[in-house]
């Protein structure tokens, strides 16, 4: 049984990713660390445990990546996604360190294999885990108990206890009874507040419910918002999240990533009332893949549909629910629930559109519409060779961008521009300081990982003095 009662040099609340390279680097510092986590430990990890991969940069290929992944090539893929909302000192940061990390994690005892391919193309640029998160975390959590870091599962902290810009000691409930921590420096990395439901309402009105939360059900913000009361500064849009296009038949929390849909570069996506929205083919999947799930939140009734022939089955990982099979186009609307007429003219229309082109799915291709609005910019194909198949599509949300402002220190700031003493913030609760909006595929674990390690070595140090 982990001693709450004892004063610790740190204390790192949260579970994931971000917070297991936190206890891992002060540990390894010298620092005694305790870590609360408020899942259960079959279930601890927190989104981390449902990644893939981490985006990394490197100046030559490695075991796990091809070619080479330049600061210029990672600085503009991320300008590219986020619109320019982003904080570029942090950014370079975290960029410049993944060129560490990936053999950190592998010191850890993390292991890594081959890039996938398909619609998951990052050979270059992306370094995967193998067996995937789920391992990941196994492997943290292994190092964390043989350098002898205390770990309690079912610890929900409640509150921070903030007196003249620093804390004092965290409110929790550990396994059911109150119990108050000391420690001399705290690392947040409790996450967003996805789920939520009734915060996201706040924003998002009654379009929250038809949400669905892609990971874990535990990150509810609640110290998130205590830490916003206290005067520590906000950063991020709190209606920007990592929101991708997930299966409409997956589970309300935590289905992770397999519910995801990779589908629509080769599809055509209608609304409910069976008309296009967005140009499917806009860019590279990694690079598109998480605007889907805004852009199927801010439809009526927060519903879409994927729409392709037999041509494009095989191109995509499929989903875990079976594909809606039909031998006709007003069949397969039947099936969906749509209008038949509304859904024969709009692949109708979109059939016309297409234009003569080289089609290839690994890259930007020729194959374009011409005349029609939206366009499709790439991979247009007509859609004519049955069976025809449609997926139902609903926003699958995995964390929300609004957190706590913090340095390069991973301090994090008071609204008055001070930096808390003794409290330091990594992952998802920060990332809206880099994220401003959109994603990239593994971007999320290069921030954790890059400002756990960051508030590790800090804590070590204020620990130490």
């Amino acid at each position: 049984m982990t001693n709450l009662n004892e004063l610790y040099d740190v204390l790192v609340i949260g579970g994931g990713n971000a917070a297991l390279c936190a206890a891992i680097t002060a540990r390894q510092a010298g620092a005694s660390v305790l870590v609360l986590e408020h899942a259960p430990r079959e279930f601890r990890g927190g989104n981390s445990r449902h990644t893939r991969n981490l985006r990394a940069m490197h100046l030559q290929p490695t075991a796990t990546l091809t070619e080479s992944y330049s600061e210029a090539d990672y600085w503009t893929d991320l300008l590219d996604v986020t619109g320019g909302k982003t904080d570029e000192h942090l950014a370079r940061i975290t960029i410049r360190d993944t060129t560490d990390v990936v053999r950190w994690m592998e010191t850890q005892g993390a292991h890594f294999q081959p890039s996938l391919s398909g619609t998951l193309n990052l050979s270059r640029t992306n370094a995967f885990f193998l067996g995937g998160g789920k391992a990941l975390m196994n492997a943290y959590y292994l190092t964390a108990e043989r350098l002898g870091i205390k770990v309690a599962y079912n610890a929900e902290v409640k509150s921070l206890r903030l007196v003249d810009g620093a804390v004092q000691d965290a409110i929790a409930v550990s396994e059911g009874a109150p119990v108050t921590v000391r420690a001399r420096s705290i690392v947040v990395a409790s996450g967003g507040f996805q789920a939520n439901v009734e915060w996201l309402r706040e924003y998002w009105g009654d379009a929250a419910d038809n949400f669905i939360i892609r990971g874990t059900p535990f990150a509810k913000g609640l110290l998130l918002r205590n830490l916003l009361d206290q005067g520590v500064a906000p950063i991020g849009d709190p209606k920007q999240c990592h929101a991708v296009a997930i299966d409409a038949r997956a589970p309300k929390f935590d289905g992770g990533i397999v519910t995801r849909l990779d589908c629509i570069p080769f599809s055509i996506v209608v609304d409910h009332e069976a008309r296009r929205f967005y140009d499917e083919g806009e860019d590279i999947w990694p690079k598109r893949y998480a605007i889907w799930g805004r852009l199927v939140a801010m439809r009526p009734k927060q519903i879409a549909y994927a729409i392709m022939d037999s041509k494009s089955e095989e191109l995509f990982m499929p989903s875990m629910y079976p594909a809606i099979r039909a031998n006709s186009i007003r069949e397969l609307a039947h099936k969906l629930g749509l209008d038949e007429n509304a859904l024969e003219k709009t692949v109708r229309e979109f059939n016309a559109a297409v234009q003569p082109g080289t089609f290839n799915s690994g890259s930007l291709d020729d194959c374009r519409t011409a005349g029609i609005n939206p366009p499709k910019t790439h991979w247009a194909r007509v859609i004519d060779t049955p069976p025809f198949i449609g997926y139902p599509l609903r926003p699958g949300i995995t964390f929300t961008y609004l957190g706590v402002k913090v340095d390069e220190n991973a301090r994090v700031l008071m609204s008055n521009g001070q930096p808390c003493a003794n409290l330091f913030a990594a992952g998802e609760i920060m990332a809206g300081n880099i994220l401003g909006e959109g994603y990239m595929a593994g971007i999320g674990m290069a921030i954790g990982s890059v400002f756990g390690r960051i508030a590790g070595r800090e804590t070590g140090k204020f620990a130490r003095n």
